[in-house]
């Protein structure tokens, strides 16, 4: 999947030739956003602190972090007692150690401190790195962690070794010694064993016993044994392949086979030698791996296949075991993204029972809230199938009991079920597009259009409840409080501050925060008329009137993302831009995610299309305010964002004077099955739609007068560099001008201070060399 250069959650992530029409611009302002309180407040500016310094590119990747001490991976322990997490150390803010918060006595306490275990450089294996790099996970030290079902128990990875630590002993032990690089760690249900990866196969360790098995054997070559394809992780945001049942007697099981994927020779290029590496890498329109369905009995080893039906051209994206241990729950994926079927398969059964089946004439997206009840033989499904996410209870039998939520807005997530007291948890955006609140309903369904908002202060709230349903963690920011973490009610009443990581002059931020702005939100009118497009307006403090300013235009534009959000940013390179004298502007167009598939489905079959008609009706509005420089328009973008740029300088060189490309897809068929034929379908029934969604029929128009910067990672396994070359020569032919920055060893993500340092000045550079001329 294409992502955004974002900061990950605490808690739990590519226009047509413009038409010669002139757009009425229609718009209308969202209120400014509140600050602070635990009721709605009248919307207000952030204290100014004095500025003691300028806002440096060299300060904004140091440590300590500019958005103050944050934690992830929160978890709760089963009796709610206490809350785990991983901290960066505050001498290095990509080293994480294992921190524990005891509620009771409102007291953080380091479990586990990484140097203890390994100092050293971590070898990670490819295989680590690429599954690390699908997460989009970035650092050293402890980067995961699960616990017992007991919470007595915490098992943890370093530097491809496993470490378990006791709540009893305060004390860490190690379970693994070898050469082979572990990953994908459970605990099983009941905490006896601890499951892994191993070179390709699944292992058990049995606690009681200390004993290590090998449970499947024939994992090598092109066959791995619970382990999730490439494309599952990458674009099905599921990164595991094997799943225990309740009662820990069987764990279930996909085996992948890539023999028929083809083989593509892919490069990193380092700064003192160039890697080769034979991919299986599923481009669309090719072979995608051949998927089985197994479970594993562990008292006997014996191993039972599973019958998946007579397509094999399909995708399994989801796995599940119903709580009676007796019955697999699989969702099964055709290739064109257009079906998808909720299975039950009971391990005595010859064959699968499909409950629900979801269609569309365009793709069915997939989602993480299938969650079954525990007092009744009931399930919670998500659906877009009335045009918006929303949730529906179901019976065993596919029998519809009703519809849960309702509305012409989207629910984000299910968070939590109290059977006992009748009501569902949810986060979702009743409320606005932009921001994420908790809410609840009645299971009953008789009021899906009423829901109970209880989560208080505007802006983005990412919840996890403890399992007697009593009380919540709220992981919150908006454009003016950054990350704070605090422990509620379930009716919404906070009890305390976890994290309260107040703007106060001991924050890291306290001395930049009185160049800080506020951007503006706001809505104008797509050119359809009808739809409203969010934008977030950013302009220096004390425009001087009559002054005319230049305007950086930061796009993603990608489908399944969202950029304008009440949600803290910081001290950022879009603040380092304002505060150097540039306007910048951010739009979601339509395509992107959170607005319902009406909004998402209007890329189907030809990408770069609306997404930058869209993009331009910003720049319309831009032009008619009285301080900004309508000649210097620039735009940039990563990734999709990326492709974004190429597509805005090649189509509608008349608005953007200079446009800086980073990592971006240039031709669609280098890219991979799932995302790609999701979207413009398979390559064979839409060759059209490709040839318009690539960058190259325009490239012969780009003008030499406007400017051009690209730059990409050499060693990128998402976007592969061969996207930048080949757009190289095609400028070079087309006697483009333009300029080219490369980054020897770094992947998709741009990771590392010193890369995003040098990337980000070398960026500044440009902008000020072309747009302030």
């Amino acid at each position: 999947m294409l992502k955004t250069l974002k900061k990950s959650n605490s808690l739990k992530t590519l226009s047509i030739l413009f038409s010669s029409m002139l757009l009425t611009v229609s718009v209308s302002t969202v209120a400014q956003v509140p600050f602070e309180g635990d009721a709605m407040i009248t919307p207000t500016e952030p204290e100014k602190i004095e500025q003691a310094e300028a806002l440096t590119i060299e300060r904004i990747f140091s440590a300590p972090s500019l958005d103050g001490p944050t934690s992830k991976n929160l978890k709760y322990s089963p009796d709610g007692t206490t809350v785990t997490y991983l901290k960066a150390k505050e001498s290095d803010n990509d080293r994480f150690d294992l921190w524990q918060y005891d509620i009771a006595s409102s007291t953080h306490l380091l479990l586990v401190d990484s140097d203890s275990i390994f100092a050293g450089k971590e070898e990670l294996s490819d295989e680590e790195k690429a599954r690390r790099e699908r997460q989009r996970v970035y650092g050293s030290g402890i980067m995961e962690y699960v616990l017992s079902s007991d919470g007595n128990n915490i098992l943890f990875p370093i530097n491809g070794d496993l470490y378990l630590y006791a709540q009893d002993s305060k004390t860490s032990r190690r379970l693994t010694e070898d050469q082979a690089y572990e990953t994908d760690i459970k605990f099983s249900p009941k905490g006896r064993y601890v499951s892994f990866i191993k070179a390709q196969n699944i292992y058990i360790i049995d606690l009681q016993e200390n004993e290590q098995k090998q449970l499947t054997d024939d994992g090598k070559g092109t066959i791995k044994n619970g382990m999730a394809e490439f494309v599952a992780q990458e674009e099905m945001d599921r990164m595991t392949g094997y799943w225990w049942s309740p009662n820990e007697k069987n764990i279930a099981f996909l085996k992948v086979d890539e023999s028929g994927v083809q083989t593509v020779i892919r490069n990193e290029i380092y700064a003192e030698e160039v890697k080769l590496f034979e991919q299986r890498y599923p481009a669309t329109g090719t072979n995608n791996v051949a998927v089985s369905l197994h479970n594993i009995k562990l008292s006997s080893g014996k191993t039972t296949d599973l019958n998946l039906g007579k397509e094999k051209d399909i995708y399994i994206a989801r796995v599940n075991w119903l709580p009676d241990s007796k019955t697999i729950a699989y969702q099964w994926q055709d290739r064109a993204q257009q079906t998808l079927k909720l299975n039950f398969h009971t391990l005595k059964a010859r064959k699968a029972k499909t409950i629900i089946e979801e269609t569309s004439d365009h793709w069915v997206n997939l989602n993480d809230d299938l969650t079954f009840l525990k007092k009744s033989k009931q399930f919670i499904w998500a659906s877009e199938r009335d045009g918006y996410k929303h949730l529906y209870l179901y019976n065993y039998q596919g029998e519809l009991i009703s519809q849960l939520t309702k509305g012409q807005w989207i629910v984000d997530e299910l968070v939590s079920i109290d059977e006992d007291n009748g009501w569902l948890y949810f986060t979702g955006r009743a409320d606005t597009p932009i921001e994420k609140h908790l809410y609840k309903v009645t299971l009953d369904g008789k009021s899906p259009e009423h829901v109970n908002r209880v989560s208080k202060r505007s802006g983005f709230h990412n919840i996890a409840f403890a399992n007697d349903h009593l009380s919540y963690l709220d992981d919150f920011s908006n454009i003016n409080t950054p990350a704070q973490l605090s422990l509620h009610q379930a009716n919404g009443k906070r009890l305390t501050y976890l994290l309260e990581n107040k703007l106060d002059h001991s924050h890291p931020v306290a001395p930049f925060q009185g160049s800080l702005v506020t951007p503006t939100f706001g809505t104008l009118k797509a050119s359809d008329g009808t739809t409203d497009l969010y934008y977030k307006l950013y302009t220096p403090q004390d425009l001087k009137p009559g002054k005319k300013y230049p305007v950086i235009v930061s796009v993603y534009g990608g489908p399944h993302a969202q950029r304008v959000t009440n949600e803290w940013t910081g001290a950022d390179m879009t603040q380092y831009m304002v505060n150097n004298g540039y306007v910048v502007f951010q739009l979601d167009n339509r395509g992107s995610n959170y607005r319902g598939t009406a909004f998402e489905f209007a890329i189907y079959k030809e990408l770069g299309n609306v997404e930058l008609d869209d993009q331009i009706s910003g720049v319309k509005y831009l032009q008619t305010l009285p301080y900004v420089d309508k000649e210097n328009i620039g735009i940039f973008g990563h990734s999709y964002g990326g492709y974004m740029a190429l597509m805005a300088m090649f189509k509608a060189g008349d608005y953007f004077s200079a446009g800086v490309s980073g990592a971006p897809v240039t031709d669609w068929m280098l890219y991979d099955t799932h995302y790609t034929e999701r979207y413009l379908s398979h390559p064979a029934t839409n060759a059209d739609g490709y040839e318009n969604s690539s960058v190259f029929p325009y490239a012969k128009d780009f003008d030499n007068d406007n400017a051009l910067y690209i730059y990409h990672g050499m060693a990128d396994d998402n976007v592969l560099f061969t996207n930048t070359t080949k757009l190289i020569k095609t400028l070079q032919d087309e006697n483009k001008r333009f300029e080219l920055m490369t980054y020897p060893g770094s992947k998709h993500s741009m990771r590392g201070k010193k890369v995003k340092v040098h990337l980000n000045y070398s960026i500044i550079d440009f902008f000020d060399r072309k747009l302030r001329k």
